[in-house]
């Protein structure tokens, strides 16, 4: 399944149903009198937060939704049948924007959330609304209201607990398959990894979720390389686990080059707290270790974790300090309440 994370679409709810003119014929009723019955309302679009999606990919396909409109209404006061809803079924992370893909409409973070996107116009009054006492027989009905319709952007931002950022061929594809049962692509080249990937990893019984994203180049947020929009899929992360692969010439540098890319996005991704490692360890010796170990040091102002995800070293360690940075703000983010409001 390709990944998709973005998508532009068109909506219009239902028109309202329009009012019927009619009147009583019965044989034997001495008198008779208008009734039309009202229509019926349009159908609704409406926005769902599902499980079991974790792309857009099915608005690529389609990218226009109708909702029906509502059955006009009838004789012998009948009313029309509200005409049918449309749903969106979106993954838990959507972000749905106006046209202008700046202003937020809705946030569905959580599964089995809803929200109203267009409402359905109102059916038509039937002439038996318009009876008085000096127009005993209207020959009069309202038709039904338009819908509304307008143009929005879904964008996704994937749901985790940890981030993994860092340049190209850092490791960071190679970690999330050692600690999860991800199976990314890997390979010795830059950019393997072109779309976000997500992994379930367990460390003393706890689990919580990784997600890695392509490396960041310098000059991404100007879109050098393949850019900084996939920074979006770790905005809602806890920490993130920054790696400097210990094959770089100048880990610092290095370092700084993606910690200037962090604060050129923004969006709050500078301030969370960060876990700093030195990847791939497994290939250097004890001196290299040691002086590329102080220069990552001097850059990120605390001592690396040394990694190397294909030997193992550092592997628990490093899972052992993201998760305990994730429970700290779990317990922080969910207090227990007995509010009504927080009760599904």
């Amino acid at each position: 399944m390709k990944f998709l994370d973005q998508a532009k679409v068109y909506i219009r709810s239902g028109d309202g149903g329009a009012g019927s003119v009619s009147f009583r014929r019965e044989k034997f009723i001495e008198f008779g009198g208008p009734d039309g019955g009202d229509g019926g309302r349009g159908g609704d679009v409406w926005a769902e937060a599902v499980d079991g999606l974790n792309t857009l990919i099915d608005y690529r396909y389609q990218q226009h939704f109708k909702a029906k409109t509502g059955i006009h209404g009838m004789g012998r006061n009948r009313t029309g049948a509200k005409g049918g809803d449309v749903l969106l079924r979106v993954p838990a992370g959507t972000q749905i924007f106006e046209e202008d893909n700046e202003t937020l409409i809705c946030d569905l973070t959580e599964v089995g959330q809803r929200f109203l996107l267009a409402k359905g116009g109102n059916g038509g009054f039937g002439n038996q609304h318009f009876k008085t006492s000096t127009n005993q027989a209207p020959r009069r009905a309202n038709p039904g209201l338009p819908g509304e319709e307008r143009t929005i952007w879904l964008r996704l931002k994937l749901i985790a607990d940890a981030g993994l950022v860092g340049l190209p061929n850092a490791g960071k594809s190679t970690f999330l398959a050692s600690v999860t049962a991800a199976k990314p692509k890997i390979a010795d080249y830059p950019f393997t990894t072109l779309h976000p990937g997500l992994g379930v990893a367990r460390v003393d019984a706890r689990e919580f979720v990784i997600a890695d994203i392509p490396g960041l180049i310098e000059g991404a947020h100007e879109g050098v390389g393949i850019g900084d929009r996939f920074l979006g899929h770790v905005e809602r992360t806890r920490v993130l686990l920054h790696l400097v692969s210990a094959q770089e010439e100048h880990p610092g540098k290095a370092y700084e080059t993606v910690r200037g890319e962090l604060e050129a996005y923004g969006h709050g991704l500078d301030e969370k707290h960060e876990i700093v490692a030195l990847s791939q360890v497994d290939t250097l010796d004890a001196d290299a270790r040691k002086k590329k170990a102080a220069a990552l040091k001097r850059a990120a102002g605390r001592a690396p974790i040394l990694l190397s995800a294909v030997s193992g070293e550092g592997v628990e360690e490093t899972l052992r300090a993201l998760i305990a940075v994730v429970e700290e703000a779990r317990a922080e983010e969910d207090p227990v309440t007995t509010d009504e409001r927080w009760i599904k």
